[in-house]
């Protein structure tokens, strides 16, 4: 390994005024940033109110970045945060503390679609503008929030309804038991 995968697009990101993860701290809250970085983990916990939030770690060189998708940014933007790997995502800034920060997601792209559409224009600016141009474009999905199912369990629990999605290519595996169970025992 000679340098981290990002370093191949610094001079796009440098041209975006990418904020890189070291200098978050120097960001002022509600400030929105762009920032860019392979994705080092995905969370999506079990919220009572049942919708979903997605928790993405991005790792830039310089540090992690926290950036949190909340159910009204995810429509546009769930398909590529789970299926790419490198991302730019613009958030907004939120300060949690003296030394905490972490952004509150309001899209996400994918890093090589960017970068191959910023090369293949004849100068850096035309491929600049292309690339500034693209992350302007809103993003039409099919369906909004209004129009998930959410399960209510009767213990008053809305489970969210991408609970029981599996990631796309995932074949199903047989349901198990969770605990040890005895031959012959009923339960």
């Amino acid at each position: 390994m000679s340098s981290h995968v990002v370093s191949e697009y610094a001079e796009l990101l440098d041209a975006l005024t990418v904020v890189r993860s070291r200098d978050l701290l120097r960001c002022r809250s509600k400030a929105e940033v762009l920032v860019a970085g392979v994705k080092v983990a995905t969370q999506t916990p079990p919220i009572r109110s049942g919708r979903r939030v997605v928790f993405l770690t991005l790792d830039d060189s310089t540090g992690p970045v926290d950036a949190t998708f909340f159910e009204d940014a995810q429509g546009p933007y769930a398909s590529t945060v789970f299926s790419t790997w490198l991302l730019l995502v613009r958030g907004e800034v939120r300060r949690t503390g003296p030394r905490g920060v972490s952004l509150r997601a309001t899209g996400a792209w994918s890093l090589p679609e960017l970068h191959a559409l910023w090369r293949d224009h004849p100068t850096a600016e035309e491929g600049l503008a292309a690339v500034r141009a693209r992350l302007t474009q809103p993003v039409v999905t099919e369906q909004g929030p209004e129009h998930r199912r959410v399960l209510v369990h009767s213990s008053g629990f809305r489970m969210s309804p991408y609970a029981d999605i599996k990631p796309a290519g995932v074949d199903t595996l047989p349901a198990r038991a969770l605990w040890h169970r005895s031959p012959g025992s009923p339960g």
